[in-house]
């Protein structure tokens, strides 16, 4: 059980309350690692604006979830990988995809597979990328502006994951179905 306090729209200070309101009523719930950055307004403020700018971004919601599943098993969050599986599900990401991933193994979509080498390599080599990834990237049919869209998911995952991974929140009901742990990674 996690240390720190998971607030919720009632218990967040109030420049904290209206993005957790916003995400419960998009989730139905307050996601535990939303709850925990609460507790800094200045970084559930920051992850609030850069969340919303990278869902009207040009991903589509499966693509989304791919990047978002691919970067918290990279990052060994167990909490963010159950999470993302189930968005992952309810976003229409295809099962194979999703199981692979979970693994820390390519998967089998090309498509799928690019954005989550891509996704990994940006996180492993902490951005120094080579033109060739770019180019392996970019021949899977995503764009100059994607291959940027993709950094952004780096760091909206970077502040959930390691709030996450520092706080360790007890999975809530509607992810325990979906519970992870680093040892499934074959890749981690």
């Amino acid at each position: 059980m996690t240390p720190y306090p998971i607030h919720t729209e009632s218990t967040a200070g109030e420049t904290a309350a209206e993005p957790l309101r916003v995400l419960a009523k998009a989730f139905g719930f307050v996601p535990a690692a939303a709850g925990l950055m609460a507790n800094s307004p200045a970084l559930i403020s920051t992850f609030f604006a850069a969340f919303g700018h990278f869902r009207g971004g040009t991903f589509g919601p499966a693509e989304r979830q791919v990047l978002l599943l691919a970067n918290a098993v990279a990052n060994r969050c167990e909490w963010a990988v159950a999470f993302h599986t189930l968005e992952s599900i309810e976003d229409g990401v295809e099962p194979a995809v999703i199981e692979a991933i979970r693994r820390g193994e390519r998967p089998g979509d090309p498509r799928a597979a690019a954005l989550w080498a891509f996704t990994r390599s940006l996180i492993e080599k902490r951005g120094h990328v080579d033109d060739g990834e770019v180019a392996a990237f970019r021949s899977a049919g995503f764009t100059g502006e994607q291959v940027f869209e993709v950094i952004t998911a780096v760091a909206i995952s970077a502040m959930t994951n390691h709030t996450a991974n520092l706080a360790r929140p007890a999975l809530e009901d509607v992810l325990v179905p979906h519970a992870w742990t680093a040892e499934y990674s074959t890749g981690a």
